[in-house]
């Protein structure tokens, strides 16, 4: 039975390997991919935070196309999706929505505790998830 996996992804070297990941398990397990993106940056109000959700949007259609056609030459069932929160909290809702499989996210020159301390992507995935995360070292 195909089921969904979920992979994070915003161009980074983590990022990337983690595309890589994903594909490999999606092929193995005939899985359709879907590449997330969380698409909320800091601050919360006024024109300047339209602005910069708008560039950060436009931004993300462009890196989330780029994983995309990858996926398609991989021969993976694909599709994008920007979710208008932070990156962490869009991950699992993606996860969740579509009952995936697992997550899948790249680590990229981040200490743990830099990261437990900081809150990345990864480590808040690895604690508030409830399917499995792969996190993945970038190569």
């Amino acid at each position: 039975m195909s089921r969904t996996i979920v992979v994070g992804y915003d161009a980074s070297p983590g990022s990337r390997t983690a595309l890589d990941r994903a594909l490999e398990i999606a092929r193995a397990f005939g899985d359709r991919l879907i590449i997330g993106f969380g698409v909320t940056p800091p601050g919360s109000l006024g024109d300047e935070f339209r602005a910069h959700r708008q560039a950060l949007r436009d931004q993300a259609e462009k890196l989330t196309a780029e994983a995309l056609d990858r996926a398609v030459g991989a021969g993976v069932d694909v599709e994008t999706a920007l979710v208008e929160d932070r990156a962490s909290t869009a991950l699992i809702k993606l996860a969740d929505d579509n009952d995936a499989r697992m997550i899948v996210v790249g680590s990229w020159e981040e200490r743990p505790l830099k990261g437990a301390i900081l809150g990345s992507t990864p480590n808040k995935l690895l604690y508030l998830a409830e399917r499995p995360v792969l996190v993945v070292p970038a190569e």
